[in-house]
C-alpha cells in the first residue's frame, strides 16, 4: 500500500512539472497560464489553505483540492501540448536552479502578503488608539 501511495506522489510531482512546462508553451491560453501559476505555486508553497495540523480536514487541500485543481488545469491545456509536456516531465527536473528560483518566488510572495497583512493590522490598531 505504501508503494502505491509513493507511486501516486511521484505521478503528481510529474504532473505538476508538466503543468510548469505547459505554462511556458505559447500554444496555451493566457487564462490557462494564470490558473497554472496558481496551482503550481500552491503545490510548491510551504503554506496550505487549510493547515495540516487540523485533524482530518487539514489534509483536504492536499488530497482533494490540489488534484482537482490539477485536473482542471489539464483540461484547459490543449491535448497535444499536455502530451508533449508529460513526456518531457518523465525525464524529470533537469535544472535544479528552476526549482530553487520557484521556491524563492513563492516564499517571497507569502512573506510580502504576511507583511501587508500585519502592517495593515498594526496600522489599524495604532490609528484606532
Amino acid at each position: 500500500m505504501f508503494s502505491r501511495w509513493k507511486e501516486k506522489a511521484k505521478k503528481l510531482k510529474q504532473e505538476i512539472y508538466a503543468l510548469y512546462l505547459a505554462y511556458k508553451d505559447p500554444r496555451v491560453s493566457w487564462c490557462a497560464k494564470i490558473f497554472i501559476v496558481i496551482i503550481v505555486g500552491y503545490a510548491v508553497s510551504p503554506i496550505d489553505l487549510i493547515p495540516d495540523f487540523i485533524p482530518v480536514i487539514g489534509y483536504l487541500d492536499d488530497l482533494i483540492l490540489l488534484p482537482l485543481g490539477i485536473i482542471l488545469a489539464i483540461k484547459m491545456i490543449p491535448g497535444e501540448v499536455m502530451e508533449e509536456c508529460r513526456k518531457e516531465s518523465v525525464k524529470g527536473i533537469k535544472d535544479k536552479k528552476i526549482a530553487v528560483i520557484g521556491l524563492i518566488i513563492i516564499i517571497s510572495i507569502w512573506l510580502l502578503l504576511l507583511y501587508l497583512i500585519f502592517t495593515k493590522i498594526i496600522f489599524y490598531k495604532i490609528k484606532s488608539y
